[in-house]
């Protein structure tokens, strides 16, 4: 006689594991994750992406390696949560590293989900935002775990000026992980709680001796201000995923997107009124914020600054005029009487480079107009 199937414990089975796929690494390490002030990878999916718009893809994975009693740790999902989303009702990818699993280290089969949905996104021309919280290369997978995350590296420059490319550090991001952010487009740091470094303070301890903190090492301060690795800080976790959000209210699908224009609400007066006649003092010595003049000819009085803390002689940033994205260049007299230094050129050519879409244009074999992100670049000296 055939064999008589239960389909409805087939289906209470599958329902089982959906919901350990969902608790992470379970009740404490999740408890352990909040008492550091730190959202879990879900909940910042759920406040970065739009209301009940998150499909994950490949939940029910885990790891297959068998050493180092690794076979009794399996995890559904392993150690990040990948899929898509809306964000401002536009289309998005996005992959979370979840600390709560193996502290969020990228083993072989979170390295085959991360690649995977890179690819989705450049295949559908959309951006890619990961919220990285890591401690870089899962050791007990060894070589298999470092040839996953080159995959990734691979896949950022191969995609690089094809579709924005977003990195959100919330945490912990070590050695073989803290490579893939660094190639990305933009990266936004939460302050206090992120941390970005090759080598941590254990391994610097061991070789040279010297005693120095995670803070110390990488935190948003040293990269915003002295690296230039970090575009944006925020104080919380919730006021970081606001600001992706707001980011990408700026930017296209991609560089064969040329749709990104809104609607203006609010129309600026005469730009050659009296008050911006008078934010520039006549005298050719005395300094002035050439932020007010930036702000009197955008729309809406709305700008968003990449990179405010480093090279400050130099302003970079995304507005609008007549409702289309514009990249702004610009002196600022308030630091070295707006003189170009070192920081301040590199800062202003790597902004320009992003908005018109130079990086690795091309190399995907992508057709179509290659539409740079922002076609206007306004420079005000």
């Amino acid at each position: 006689m055939p064999t008589t199937i239960n389909s409805n414990s087939k289906l209470d089975e599958l329902n089982s594991i959906k919901e350990q796929s969902i608790k992470g690494g379970g009740t404490k390490r999740i408890e352990a994750q909040h008492n550091k002030g730190k959202l879990t990878a879900r909940e910042r999916i759920a406040i970065l992406s739009d209301t009940d718009t998150f499909e994950e893809i490949g939940a029910l994975t885990h790891h297959k390696c068998t050493d180092f009693a690794m076979d009794k740790q399996k995890y559904y999902g392993d150690s990040v949560v990948t899929g898509h989303a809306l964000i401002n009702d536009k289309p998005v990818y996005i992959y979370a590293q979840d600390f709560t699993i193996f502290g969020g280290t990228v083993s072989e089969v979170a390295s085959r989900k991360i690649c995977k949905i890179m690819d989705l996104a450049a295949e559908s021309g959309v951006p890619i935002i990961g919220l990285l919280d890591s401690g870089g290369a899962r050791i007990q997978e060894g070589v298999d775990s470092l040839i996953g995350c080159g995959e990734i590296f691979t896949r950022n420059t191969i995609y690089s000026g094809v579709i924005p490319q977003i990195s959100v550090i919330m945490g912990p991001c070590a050695g073989a992980a803290v490579y893939s952010p660094a190639l990305t487009d933009f990266i936004f740091m939460v302050n206090n709680t992120a941390h970005m470094y090759i080598t941590g303070p254990a391994v610097i301890k061991s070789v040279t001796n010297e005693d120095v903190s995670a803070e110390e090492t990488g935190n948003a301060r040293i990269h915003s201000s002295k690296s230039g690795n970090c575009h944006f800080v925020a104080e919380t976790e919730e006021e970081c995923l606001i600001k992706v959000r707001k980011l990408l209210t700026f930017l296209p699908s991609s560089n064969n997107d040329d749709s990104n224009k809104i609607a203006i609400s609010d129309r600026n007066k005469d730009m050659l009124d009296n008050e911006i006649l008078e934010l520039v003092p006549p005298e050719p010595n005395k300094a002035y914020d050439m932020k007010n003049i930036i702000m009197k000819i955008i729309d809406n009085s709305d700008f968003m600054e990449v990179h405010e803390r480093f090279g400050r002689s130099m302003i970079c940033g995304f507005a609008r005029l007549g409702g289309k994205t514009t990249g702004i260049v610009a002196q600022q007299p308030l630091y070295y009487a707006g003189s170009i230094t070192v920081d301040a050129s590199d800062k202003a050519a790597r902004f320009i480079c992003r908005c018109t879409g130079l990086y690795a244009r091309g190399r995907t074999g992508t057709t179509g107009n290659n539409t740079p992100w922002s076609q206007t670049v306004i420079c005000l000296r």
